[in-house]
């Protein structure tokens, strides 16, 4: 059975501060492949000072920021804002959070000049800065509705992210630095929601994933989507894994 019909209140945090490196385009790109399937979506701003209220949330983005922007940005999240997203997934919302929106969602965050940012504590991860900026395209391979798949993006952090014993990472780094540029992880899944480091935007280069945000925010039970036909969303990934494969970056091999 296929859904195509619904509406989707979708809350994009704190736009005006966090959203660096195309990351504005994975709204667009769900608003997009929602109503291409006659499903209306309601995309709500919250930013300083704003309260959100975890039952009129389907759907969160949180995207990307500098250490100034995160350091704006962590007290107003943790006085409010933080535990209703929590409160919001556990109750079975989708939500994609993106370098320092993924940051900021984990137990801490250490700018480079030493202060530490508490987070909300979504994801048991701790993120401290590196001796090394990692910068370029990203090649992640990922089980996360249980067939391989394989994810583009971009990355650009010196923050390195370790994830609790326990933790689902998203995937595996093929090529880039993924969480610290040692263990091979990439990004957290807790429940609906998936932090990672990967910018550019994400979603328009990996429409599958938009589809299982999408999914879980429409709260049906495991029905499929409505499929589209993104014979050139699938051509522009591909190319795009091909360049990244071909470019110099040495693809790791192994089990995660």
């Amino acid at each position: 059975m296929c859904v195509d019909s619904g509406k989707i209140r979708l809350v994009h945090l704190y736009p005006d501060l966090m959203s660096v490196y195309g990351d504005r385009g994975n709204v667009l790109t769900l608003v997009r492949r929602a109503e291409w399937r006659g499903i209306a979506v309601d995309v709500h701003e919250r930013s300083l000072g704003d309260t959100l209220d975890p039952d009129d949330v389907d759907l969160v983005f949180f995207g990307g920021g500098q250490d100034r922007e995160q350091a704006v940005v962590s007290p107003d999240f943790l006085l409010q804002k933080g535990e209703a997203v929590r409160q919001a997934v556990e109750d079975g919302a989708a939500l994609l959070s993106v370098c320092g929106g993924y940051q900021l969602l984990g137990r801490s965050y250490t700018t480079v000049d030493g202060q530490e940012l508490p987070g909300a504590g979504l994801f048991d991860i701790r993120s401290v800065p590196g001796p090394r900026r990692h910068i370029g395209n990203v090649l992640i391979e990922t089980h996360l509705d249980n067939e391989p798949r394989t994810l583009v993006g971009f990355e650009n952090h010196s923050g390195r992210t370790f994830l609790g014993r326990g933790v689902k990472p998203l995937g595996r780094a093929l090529v880039g630095a993924g969480n610290n540029g040692e263990d091979g992880t990439e990004g957290a899944v807790y429940k609906g929601a998936i932090g990672c480091y990967l910018h550019g935007s994400l979603l328009p280069k990996n429409p599958w994933l938009a589809d299982h945000l999408l999914s879980i925010a429409l709260r049906n039970g495991g029905e499929l989507l409505e499929p589209l036909d993104d014979a050139l969303e699938n051509q522009a990934h591909a190319s795009v894994e091909a360049r990244i494969r071909g470019a110099g970056g040495r693809v790791k091999s192994g089990a995660w």
